[in-house]
């Protein structure tokens, strides 16, 4: 008999995910600084994809990566405004060529859901005052939008409250990167969430 648990929690939300399309990774396979958040192999994927056409340069892909990541000097939520911002009104850039037109980018692709890469990754270790390893990530672009958080429903000792401060307090606090661009957060115990 298999135990409803946690981990088998984690796995059903990351199956439910792949249904929808979504590319999952555990966080082990990827492949990054400890204190990156972004996916920055798959926000680079993008904006080479979608700018093509306008024959968009590696040094502007960089640009653009520097555009989004940069700390603004507020707080935690006023960069979380700054970014959501740049992420859903898109932003211009100057071009490598001076003789070409500004380039206006749009980190997340609203009106073609198809060119963008959604993907799910569980277990990533993320590393900032402290090591931190949220349960899954939902990320857009190599962007963490969503960030999940789950307990038991049946460990009487852990409670969905748990999974909130964790998140709220824990993690805000020790990976606030992460909460710089991300639009949700979600906490579930499988049943109340």
């Amino acid at each position: 008999m298999s135990h409803f648990n946690e981990h088998t929690l984690e796995m059903a939300i990351m199956d439910l995910f792949q249904q929808e399309g979504y590319i999952y990774t555990n966080g082990e396979e990827v492949h990054k600084e400890l204190s990156d958040v972004l996916l920055r192999d798959d926000l680079r994927a993008y904006l080479r994809d979608r700018y093509a056409e306008q024959g968009i340069t590696s040094l502007e892909v960089e640009n653009v990566i520097s555009r989004l990541t940069a700390d603004i000097g507020g707080s935690l939520y006023e960069n979380n405004v700054h970014t959501y911002r740049l992420i859903t009104e898109g932003f211009a850039i100057k071009r490598e060529d001076s003789s070409k037109a500004d380039l206006f980018i749009e980190p997340i692709d609203f009106t073609k859901e198809s060119n963008n890469i959604f993907r799910i990754v569980n277990q990533l270790e993320i590393k900032g005052t402290e090591k931190r390893i949220p349960d899954g990530i939902v990320y857009i672009n190599g962007l963490p939008m969503v960030v999940l958080e789950f307990k038991s429903a049946v460990k009487e000792e852990t409670t969905i409250k748990d999974a909130f401060t964790q998140l709220t307090v824990r993690y805000r606090r020790d990976i606030p990167e992460l909460f710089k661009y991300n639009a949700f957060v979600v906490i579930s115990d499988g049943v109340n969430s």
